[in-house]
């Protein structure tokens, strides 16, 4: 039996998730496989009915899981809550209490959807590689942070804090996945300008010597995100910390399509978190017409990550090309005059396909 909980989050987060939940029920079935699904509330939905964006109980369910899958949170409604009660402040203690570390985020443009890149299809055409963000570590988490005085002379400030150790635990991670794909790291940083860049790099660069058969490259952060819009096909695994991830993560989005398309996974010891990478929409939240399919790839990336069913996972994966090829499209990835599917006709799809 695996054990999963759910969180549904806030916006398009309920939308996607029906379709996850959906899902998971079908490969237990066609696989004759037994899933415990248990739900909670998370983020906004969270504060809405108990008052804080995480309730104790929420966190053991999560801490009590085998994996853990989250839909999306926040949204409008919430930005005039004191900072401490933010429903992204429950998503960041999630992250820290599971001790997942290391974002995974997968960008790869599927042939069927190269037309709905903003870029010219020959630089884009094969576009396929991952980035892996440091998660619990650097300027979200560092201390001191605050605001002081007022007026003209108010000031804020955040730290950026990184450790050898932290440094070394996410780069050793990226060379023993470039191992399984094509032996390519990319590190990147500021190291011309910051001094915890410059740590990043010394570490890096000491872990690379216990992985001889991997190249690796070190690039700045602004040169990089010009080079992913550039050459995109020059890289295989980039590393970097929780900032400069968090940005690149999302400008790569755009090369697949549309950010509806990229799944994620938070790994790091014993647990891991599987989300979306796109946010909650509240502009679109309960019309039926969010992108599912980031979610249910979020799964597949889940059967082979924490449950080692590699089958399933290729299962999923061709079950969502299959309905691509097939000439079904949601609203942020049809050509202009296309017919639109909705949320759940895409989930009823890609179910139809598992267990064929």
């Amino acid at each position: 039996m695996y054990r999963i909980t759910v969180f549904p989050g806030d916006g398009i987060g309920p939308e996607v998730t029906d379709q996850v939940i959906k899902l998971i029920r079908k490969i237990g079935q066609a696989h004759h496989l037994v899933f415990e699904i248990q739900q909670s509330l998370l983020g906004g939905a969270s504060i809405d009915k108990h008052g804080v964006p995480m309730t104790p109980e929420a966190l053991r369910l999560a801490l009590e899981s085998d994996a853990v899958f989250l839909g999306a949170v926040g949204g409008p409604k919430w930005d005039r809550v004191e900072p401490a009660k933010r429903p992204e402040k429950a998503l960041l203690e999630l992250r820290k209490s599971l001790e997942v570390f290391a974002n995974i985020r997968p960008v790869l443009l599927m042939p069927e959807l190269v037309s709905r890149s903003p870029l010219k299809a020959e630089i884009v055409e094969g576009c396929d590689f991952v980035i892996l963000r440091e998660l619990t570590g650097g300027i979200y988490f560092g201390t001191p942070r605050g605001t002081e005085g007022s007026g003209p002379s108010e000031r804020a400030f955040n730290t950026m804090v990184y450790t050898a150790a932290e440094v070394e635990r996410i780069v050793r991670k990226a060379f023993e996945l470039a191992r399984r794909r094509r032996r390519h790291v990319t590190s990147v940083d500021k190291a011309n300008v910051l001094e915890v860049s410059r740590l990043w790099r010394k570490t890096a660069t000491a872990v690379h010597a216990e992985f001889p058969d991997v190249t690796l490259d070190h690039r700045y952060i602004d040169d990089c995100a010009m080079q992913v819009i550039k050459n995109p096909g020059q890289f295989d695994v980039i590393v970097t910390g929780n900032l400069f991830g968090d940005i690149l993560s999302d400008e790569c989005a755009m090369l697949t399509g549309s950010i509806g398309m990229l799944p994620s996974a938070s790994v790091g010891g014993k647990y891991a978190l599987y989300e979306p990478v796109h946010g909650s929409a509240p502009d679109i939240a309960g019309k039926n017409m969010a992108n599912p399919l980031a979610s249910i790839l979020s799964i597949a990336m889940m059967m082979e990550t924490s449950f080692e069913l590699h089958e399933i996972a290729r299962e999923i994966e061709q079950a969502v090309r299959d309905v691509l090829r097939a000439g079904h499209r949601t609203a942020d990835i049809a050509e202009p005059g296309q017919r639109c599917v909705s949320c759940s006709e895409i989930g009823d799809l890609v179910c139809g396909r598992i267990g064929k």
